[in-house]
């Protein structure tokens, strides 16, 4: 892979990582369209292919410990008081909170890992199928458009529950399927099930550190154990350092049209990606 291409795949995943009409797509999508031109890559269902994904995934949860550093440092520091506590014997409601959301977020990544795992090799046959991709993008922009209708959410961090956890650990598990947005499904379920719209954004980006780190570690044992990454260290490292520095300016641009119920714009975006993918794979253009 050219630098080049590591820099074009890096811009995408910053960009469309926190969009919330799937990254996975459109780097799917770029590289159906650029090997389709003649330029050298791994198929994008190839296990070295997914990886490379993975590490620009990897990436941009640079760009959330930067934006949500101070929410992502009192968490830390909450949650290893509430656990202390524990050993203390004592209890404070700080405390109590933070277990319970450990314990919640947790729940969540069990969820995605026992309902996707299972189906992990059913969603990566989407990534060499661009016209089933063209579906799951129509299908993200219909249920962004839904989150603008939604009345005020008034379920705070104190009345998230097991049901709720449940619910977005499962649309995070259906999203490992390109087109389908893994911010926009588990911030559209957590609003759907009621969370106010700022714990929901918190929530689904707090949870892609460990989704993403674990999904990455598995993805690479099954690299290696078929013999090793070809790619280059320096197409990685510029893909990941690309990654995390558009994902910082992206990030915040979704937080305030979030804020604004404005996501119907991405729904807009995706339709029309979905029409132009569905004509270009039935002509065989890409």
């Amino acid at each position: 892979m050219a630098i080049w291409v590591a820099i074009l795949l890096g811009i995408i995943q910053g960009i469309f990582m926190f969009f919330p009409v799937s990254s996975t797509s459109h780097l799917a999508l770029v590289q159906h369209f650029l090997i389709s031109r003649g330029v050298v890559l791994p198929d994008p269902d190839s296990p070295e292919m997914i990886l490379f994904d993975l590490i620009v995934h990897v990436g941009t949860l640079v760009s959330i410990a930067y934006v949500f550093r101070d929410s992502l440092s009192k968490f830390i520091q909450n949650t290893l008081s509430g656990f202390y506590e524990l050993k203390t014997g004592e209890s404070t409601p700080i405390g109590e909170l933070y277990r319970k959301l450990t314990f919640l977020g947790l729940l969540s990544v069990f969820m995605t890992g026992a309902i996707g795992f299972p189906l992990k090799a059913m969603f990566e046959q989407v990534f060499a199928n661009p016209l089933i991709i063209s579906g799951t993008l129509a299908t993200t922009g219909v249920i962004l458009w839904f989150t603008d209708k939604l009345p005020p959410r008034k379920i705070g961090l104190r009345q998230i529950g097991i049901g709720m956890a449940i619910i977005i650990g499962t649309a995070q598990a259906f999203a490992l399927m390109p087109g389908l947005s893994r911010s926009g499904m588990t911030i559209a379920f957590a609003l759907f099930a009621g969370m106010q719209r700022k714990w929901a954004a918190e929530y689904s980006f707090f949870l892609a550190i460990p989704t993403i780190l674990g999904a990455s570690l598995l993805q690479t044992i099954e690299v290696m154990s078929l013999g090793g990454l070809t790619l280059s260290a320096p197409v990685l490292i510029t893909a990941f350092i690309v990654s995390a520095i558009v994902g910082i300016f992206a990030l915040k641009i979704v937080i305030h049209l979030l804020y604004k119920a404005q996501f119907r714009v991405f729904s807009y975006y995706l339709w029309l990606l979905a029409a132009v993918v569905a004509v270009a794979s039935v002509r065989g253009i890409m």
